[in-house]
């Protein structure tokens, strides 16, 4: 998902293209979700937009809006894949391995604005998995940030400097109890921070994602917060361009999700996977040691957190990055729809471990657990009544020679009085067939 930095990205070509120009044309696709659900509608977007002229960009974390010459002024999320396109430059800030012919208007666009002036420009928001929003919000340009909903969510860790002290934090940490990468995520309480940048910030930090947030020493949650500054400025200022981001940042290589012996740092430290908040979480256990309670698997959704999350990709990603990614980003999408959890319990052994695939989980379990294994039961049932019946006809000549002996005991001790009497009648029998015989 964009998160500050890729919304920085946004806003600077918004203000390179569009910051004192005039809309003079505007075309919309009605979208029932991306306008809709947030009280808007395409036609009133359009009505709006025509013939304004566009004063500014601005940005809180992960939200951005133009600041027009009045009221109202169009307020844009961009969920998890939502982005601007500009049809003079490429703006995109990950490049596939194959390129492709750039093509105007671009796969599931929502609005696009022509600009009047030099240099000829088009301005378009696309969405293919329509998570993003776009409303109007009809107030004063300087009253943008205490509007719904920007006035909900916490300080931006760029902008709001002069907020987000030392101090700030550690109270803030300190009035909680919540895996603090979850803390971080929840954008209540800090904007623009999503799952990439969280985790960059706790490896810098050298602090475990899973930790209460109210067990960290003063000493903590300053390095919590020197990592913070660094890891957002540096990550704007370089608008979200991986290429030029540190060699030792964590996020260039925890790509190897999915690989046989997992990612490494430069210096050879492992980095392994865990769920915090039903996250994908990446950390490098040699550095982020455990110094507090450390909670279990914590929903996000217990905390506010209001959009899905999604980590960008390197530039030149593999295939096997590419599935992983595809892991991390499926993770991130259910993050709503968790059930909200605060309790310790057996989440938390599984929290404390890397995340293994679903066929190396599935293996482990017993046969009778496997889902869609029905045949397979039904196969070692049968192969243990074949077994008992074999042992059954095994066993029975046995039992017949073992019954047949112990007739012949019995035979053997009957009383010789009655044993006799028995020999006597069958001879006279037999002798009387013989004489019936001769004499016919």
């Amino acid at each position: 998902m964009p998160e500050i930095a890729e919304v920085a990205r946004v806003v600077h070509y918004l203000r390179k293209y569009a910051a004192g120009r005039v809309i003079k044309a505007v075309q919309t696709q009605e979208d029932t979700i991306i306008y809709g659900k947030v009280g808007t509608s395409a036609s009133a977007f359009e009505k709006a937009m025509n013939g304004k002229k566009i004063i500014d960009a601005k940005q809180q974390g992960k939200y951005f809006w133009l600041e027009m010459d009045s009221p109202p002024h169009p307020l844009m999320h961009l969920g998890m894949s939502g982005w601007m396109k500009f049809s003079n430059d490429d703006t995109a800030y990950y490049r596939p391995e194959k390129v492709q012919e750039p093509e105007w208007p671009p796969k599931y666009w929502k609005f696009i604005l022509e600009l009047e002036g030099e240099p000829e420009c088009k301005i378009s928001f696309v969405d293919a998995r329509r998570l993003a929003r776009i409303r109007l919000l009809d107030v004063k340009a300087g009253d943008m940030r205490q509007t719904t909903p920007l006035k909900g969510n916490g300080p931006d860790p760029v902008i709001d400097k002069d907020i987000l002290t030392v101090e700030w934090l550690s109270n803030k940490l300190k009035s909680k109890r919540v895996p603090v990468k979850a803390l971080l995520l929840d954008q209540a309480n800090i904007s623009g921070i999503g799952n990439w940048v969280g985790d960059e910030i706790m490896y810098q930090a050298k602090l475990h994602p899973e930790q209460y947030s109210n067990t960290f020493s003063e000493k903590q949650v300053k390095q919590l917060h020197d990592a913070m500054m660094y890891v957002c400025d540096t990550a704007v200022e370089t608008l979200a361009d991986s290429d030029r981001f540190p060699k030792d940042w964590l996020m260039k290589h925890r790509w190897g999700k999915g690989k046989k012996d997992g990612g490494k740092l430069p210096n050879g430290e492992k980095i392994t996977f865990l769920k915090v908040g039903g996250r994908t979480s990446a950390i490098v256990p040699s550095v982020q040691k455990k110094t507090g309670d450390v909670a279990g698997d914590v929903s996000d959704a217990a905390n506010g957190v209001e959009d899905d999350e999604e980590e960008p990709k390197p530039k030149k990603a593999t295939k096997r990055k590419s599935k992983a990614t595809k892991e991390e980003e499926d993770d991130d999408e259910s993050e709503e729809k968790l059930p909200v959890s605060t309790k310790r319990g057996r989440g938390r052994k599984a929290a404390e471990e890397p995340v293994k695939d679903e066929d190396e989980s599935e293996e482990k379990l017993p046969v009778s657990k496997k889902r869609g294994n029905k045949k397979d039961v039904e196969q070692v049932k049968d192969e243990d009544e074949d077994r008992n019946n074999d042992e059954s006809e095994e066993e029975a000549p046995k039992a017949k020679k073992q019954k047949t002996s112990t007739k012949t005991v019995s035979r053997k001790k009957a009383p010789a009085g009655k044993a006799t009497q028995a020999n006597s009648e069958v001879a006279e029998a037999v002798n009387g067939r013989r004489r019936s015989g001769r004499g016919s």
